[in-house]
Formats: C-alpha cells, structure tokens, sequence
C-alpha cells in the first residue's frame, strides 16, 4: 500500500469517527437504530370482544405479553381476566416470545395474524 491510499484510508476513519461524534449528543446516541415495525392483524374467536380496530402496526422488539396487555386495556378487560393469542389458530406463543420472531416464521402476505379469545381455543 502506498503512503497517499494510506493517508486516504487513515482519513476516512477519522471523518467516520467525527461523524459518529457528531451524531451523539449528550449521554444518548442519535445514531438511527432501525426500530422495525410489524403489521399485525387481530381477530376474535370464540366469545371474545371484536376490536373495531384490527390491523396495528407494532414495533418488532415488543414481547407478546405487551400485546396481551395492550389489548386487555382496548378491550377493558379486567386484569384478573385471562386473554389468549394464537398464532394462525395453531398455538399459543408464549409471553416472552418478540413480535420479529413470529412474523419471521409465520407471517403471510407482510401481515401477523394473531387471533384471540377468552377461553383456551387451539394448542
């Protein structure tokens, strides 16, 4: 390597250095961390409340129990109340189980289809 390509080099560091300092103001970083967003769509089964709304957008990083919760709240369900999700009718993804994960496994046409009830319905 010559000495000009590695001046070059040693200057593209620095200006990618000063970039990320510039970018980061005070104690938290303004660098864009891509917070995905996922579709889900929401439908009722069994005696289970109908949502007027039923297609959300939710970040990916949220867990399955913030979305329980979410919909405990929407629905005024009380919190001793139980409230059950599905995956495609076919299993109960448990609490801690991210959004990202089941859209990458089971998501159909860009969309999560969670279904939900008040009773044990499917798995």
């Amino acid at each position: 390597m010559s000495q000009p390509d590695s001046n070059l080099d040693l200057q593209e560091a620095e200006n990618s250095l000063q970039s990320l300092s510039i970018a980061q103001e005070g104690d938290t970083p303004s660098l864009t961390i891509n917070k995905q967003k996922v579709d889900i769509l929401l439908k009722p089964t069994g005696n289970a409340p109908i949502m007027k709304k039923k297609k959300w957008t939710v970040d990916s990083d949220k867990p399955i129990g913030w979305i329980i919760e979410f919909m405990k709240k929407y629905l005024k369900i009380e919190s001793q109340e139980k409230l059950f999700l599905y995956v495609n009718q076919t299993f109960a993804p448990s609490p801690d189980q991210t959004v990202r994960n089941l859209y990458d496994c089971y998501s159909t046409e860009g969309k999560l289809v969670l279904h939900y009830c008040k009773t044990h319905a499917w798995g």
